[in-house]
């Protein structure tokens, strides 16, 4: 080769320059990059993103598993209890009837107590419940030691005082919650109980399974956002498709007070009674009211009994783009057991968009 032909000088001047770049693997400077073919690439989806709850929720997450939503699924958690308030176990899909504001519709599944649960516990950290501070903090406790499957349910943890506030994210470790509890600082200021509702459902909606709120409070509220009316709150729950358990602290408070069950009650705690029974009768649930620690052992045994027994129905609508926005009414019989007591929500509302 002629190196002094302008050719001959190009091509080494090449060769040196391929040889550079493969020794280096960089390209320094001045010089033309050399395109490589792209490789092709594995998108990871990750798992471990929870929905954010709202602003004055800051979520401390231990456990991530999570989650798609099927937005048009229409989950209807059923008990179904004999005369003596006894769960009946052995019904099948043909044995129940769902009505769909009063017309026949089809149920797409039945499914029982291996649905895993997403819940959140709301704790009354306010002035109010002074009194039935460490009766709650035992509550929430032996709550979470009892009903928490570690193989498949995650908790979060809210208290609520002036503000909401997320105290633990969701999570299956329970001495992650155990420790969020004992944490809480001495009960003051008012109560915001339907902002950490709001906060509750708004948190758990985006999550797959069974989603539970348990209050632990005495049902009063005193400075919520005037936008969080108890209309407001029911219809965030039947959007997050939540069902509500109260632990009410009222009896036990005027039981310590006056040493009779059920002590003097006032307008206010009449009120504050009747919207806990109104969330938990349109979602499902139920309210317990013990006095003492022996009565708040057996709440929450029949609660953790009564998610354990559930069944939970799927209905998918046949035109899920119809009515939007309405409320549609729910409701259930069991055609082969027509006496039994059954509790189950009241109703859905048809998604927007």
């Amino acid at each position: 080769m002629d190196l002094r032909s302008p050719i001959s000088i190009f091509v080494l001047f090449v060769c040196l320059a391929n040889q550079a770049f493969g020794q280096s693997g960089r390209v320094k400077p001045g010089e033309t990059p050399i395109p490589s073919p792209t490789p092709k690439r594995s998108i990871y989806v990750p798992t471990n993103t929870f929905p954010s709850p709202s602003p004055s929720a800051t979520p401390k997450t231990n456990d991530d598993d999570v989650i798609k939503v099927d937005s048009a699924l229409v989950p209807i958690p059923v008990s179904v209890l004999d005369a003596n308030g006894r769960a009946i176990t052995t019904l099948k899909l043909p044995d129940f009837e769902l009505r769909i504001d009063g017309n026949p519709a089809e149920i797409g599944d039945l499914a029982r107590s291996e649905t895993p649960i997403r819940l959140a516990m709301l704790f009354d950290n306010s002035s109010s419940v002074r009194v039935a501070r460490d009766f709650e903090k035992d509550a929430a406790v032996r709550f979470f030691r009892q009903v928490v499957r570690p193989d498949k349910d995650l908790a979060a943890l809210f208290s609520v005082s002036t503000n909401a506030r997320m105290e633990q994210g969701l999570t299956r470790d329970v001495s992650s919650l155990v420790h969020a509890i004992e944490m809480f600082p001495p009960p003051e200021g008012a109560t915001a109980l339907f902002d950490g509702i709001v906060d509750a459902a708004n948190y758990l909606a985006g999550v797959e399974g069974r989603r539970v709120i348990v209050i632990v409070s005495d049902g009063d509220d005193t400075v919520s956002d005037i936008e969080n009316s108890l209309e407001k709150v029911l219809r965030t729950l039947q959007i997050a498709n939540c069902q509500v358990y109260v632990v009410k602290t009222t009896d036990f408070e005027n039981y310590k007070r006056t040493g009779v069950r059920g002590g003097s009650a006032n307008l206010r705690q009449l009120a504050a009674e009747r919207r806990m029974i109104e969330l938990t009768r349109q979602t499902g649930g139920n309210v317990y009211s013990p006095i003492d620690e022996d009565e708040l052992d057996r709440a929450f045994k029949q609660i953790s009994a009564e998610l354990a027994q559930q069944y939970i129905l799927s209905y998918y609508p046949e035109d899920p783009t119809e009515k939007r926005g309405e409320f549609r009414e729910i409701s259930i019989a069991v055609k082969t057991k027509p006496a039994a007591a059954v509790r189950t929500r009241k109703g859905y509302y048809v998604p927007k968009k």
